[in-house]
């Protein structure tokens, strides 16, 4: 197996899971990104961070890109002696946007694109199941690697997505702090009411159509009684804002384990309390890709 020589660089968008009662199948790609760069060495590894995450994110053997690039050149047949890497990230960590599924996608399609002929050893769907398998759970991964709109799923072992196309407006508004996704799974039940799963079973069936055909129905569609108010207490400011919106008509929700809010809305940014950002969002509709 031979390397490409030079540099090659790959731009991977941020992702929303759940949007409301989607939970842990629905996925939105957004027009916020991540750049990773990387090229063969002869020996060693070097890596360079900037923007979000620079300053707290391992640059050794932890770093999550180089553990993706690893697996994915395993998959491949064969490690590089040496990797120089840098990051230029926008997406925040640990708020709720996707930013580790961005992480291995984007370190999958590097390995990939490293590697001569690397797209026809390991194809889209192969990579996909890969960046699945690290990540733990497909549906942030689907929107991240495909872009608009993905429903994931597993058939068995296989990590299953299908893609459809969506344009909307969306506003999310990003917390200083951050939620673990683990803390945020931690305090959901292990059952949850009947009326309550088939209300989300509906809404989420509506949602679909909303985001493809009708988006006068958001407002309804994107109701969630399975996990939201469960994860209130991790982020009382969050579920704060998504109630105040979501009574003025603003189809709101938590985007993925949270605390950030997104809106399906513009011209709602100066909703955003103090000390919070807000960012004016397109969906993003190629995915993870070569640049």
């Amino acid at each position: 197996m031979t390397f490409v020589s030079g540099q090659v660089t790959v731009r991977t968008p941020a992702s929303s899971a759940n949007l409301g009662p989607g939970f842990d199948a629905l996925g939105l790609a957004l027009s916020m990104y991540d750049d990773v760069t990387a090229e063969v060495i002869p020996e060693g590894l070097e890596i360079q961070v900037e923007g979000e995450g620079s300053g707290g994110v391992p640059l050794d053997d932890g770093h999550l890109v180089v553990r993706a690039m690893r697996a994915a050149f395993d998959l491949l047949g064969e490690r590089p002696a040496g990797l120089r890497l840098s990051c230029v990230n926008a997406i925040p960590h640990g708020r709720g946007l996707g930013s580790s599924a961005a992480a291995i996608v984007g370190g999958i399609l590097l390995a990939r694109a490293l590697v001569d002929a690397g797209d026809t050893r390991l194809d889209g769907l192969a990579a996909y199941q890969l960046a699945a398998d690290l990540e733990g759970h497909p549906d942030n991964v689907a929107a991240a690697m495909f872009g608009g709109l993905t429903i994931a799923w597993n058939e068995g072992a296989a990590a299953e997505v299908q893609r459809l196309h969506t344009e909307v407006d969306v506003t999310v508004f990003v917390p200083p702090g951050a939620v673990s996704t683990e803390k945020a799974r931690g305090l959901l039940p292990e059952s949850v009411p009947h009326r309550d799963a088939a209300l989300n079973a509906g809404r989420a069936a509506l949602l679909i159509a909303a985001l493809t055909s009708a988006p006068e129905r958001l407002i309804s569609a994107t109701e969630d009684r399975i996990h939201q108010s469960y994860r209130s207490t991790a982020m009382p400011d969050s579920y704060k804002l998504l109630q105040q919106l979501r009574v003025e008509g603003v189809p709101t929700i938590i985007s993925g384990a949270g605390p950030t809010v997104l809106s399906f809305a513009r011209g709602v940014a100066d909703r955003a309390p103090a000390g919070w950002s807000a960012h004016e969002l397109s969906v993003d509709q190629i995915g993870a890709h070569v640049c």
